[in-house]
């Protein structure tokens, strides 16, 4: 049995992958799927809100339930708030999982990982560079993959992000570099914002620098479209760790 704790993408909630979470206890697994400031049903405590607050909040989980050898994800958005967790934690990450994901590196915010976003943020900030960032279409789960009704009711759920998380950079010590990585890539249809295919660099990152590295047959979000395969390659990872 491993600790997992699931960090949702951007515009969503921990109730995103609350059907990845069953899979994964029916395999024994503990789990963790907390939602982020501002964001789900924590979306009232928004606007002013940046990455160093979405970073606290996984470090206060790790910290109050006293996790340890965890198997931490963080999917899409969130790659940037998972590196900046395992830089503070190293020693109780068994295993870091980017699910499709950015990877930052020191001094990078998303906007700098996608300068084709830049004018759109700007143009939601106000003076204090807050604000909320609307959801884009074309990251929206795609047509014809699963049923309509439920593909619709998983959208009406999203929400407007906080600016600042956007661009804020993240800091990092290098102490990263002492965690084990893997990367999951779903290659059902890729998220290009007008700078061709978004994640896969870091996909090939990945695999370059020798990390584990799996591939999903399913659109961005696989804990809509294969919320089972996505708990299987969970299950699968988790057993590369010592415990």
């Amino acid at each position: 049995m491993a600790t997992i704790l699931t960090i949702h993408g951007g515009y969503g909630g921990g109730w995103e992958w609350r059907d990845v979470e069953k899979e994964l206890r029916a395999l024994g697994h503990e789990v963790f799927r907390p939602t982020l400031t501002g964001m789900g049903e924590r979306h009232h405590l928004g606007p002013e809100v940046g990455l160093s607050t979405h970073i606290q909040d996984v470090v206060s989980v790790i910290e109050f339930e006293d996790l340890r050898n965890i198997v931490l994800t963080g999917h899409s958005y969130s790659g940037i708030v998972v590196t900046g967790v395992a830089d503070r934690f190293p020693d109780r990450i068994g295993l870091l999982v980017y699910i499709d994901a950015e990877v930052p590196e020191d001094g990078q915010s998303i906007v700098d990982m996608i300068p084709d976003t830049a004018d759109i943020v700007k143009a939601s900030s106000d003076e204090r560079g807050h604000g909320w960032f609307d959801i884009l279409e074309e990251v929206l789960p795609p047509e014809g993959e699963i049923d309509e009704k439920r593909r619709r009711r998983y959208i009406s759920r999203l929400r407007p992000q906080p600016v600042a998380t956007f661009t804020e950079p993240v800091r990092l010590t290098g102490k990263i570099n002492e965690v084990r990585r893997a990367f999951v890539r779903c290659t059902g249809g890729s998220i290009d914002l007008g700078g061709g295919d978004l994640i896969e660099p870091y996909a090939a990152r990945a695999k370059s620098e020798g990390w584990l590295y799996r591939e999903l047959a399913t659109p961005h979000d696989p804990q809509l479209f294969a919320p089972e395969e996505m708990a299987r390659v969970l299950d699968e990872l988790a057993a590369t760790i010592d415990r």
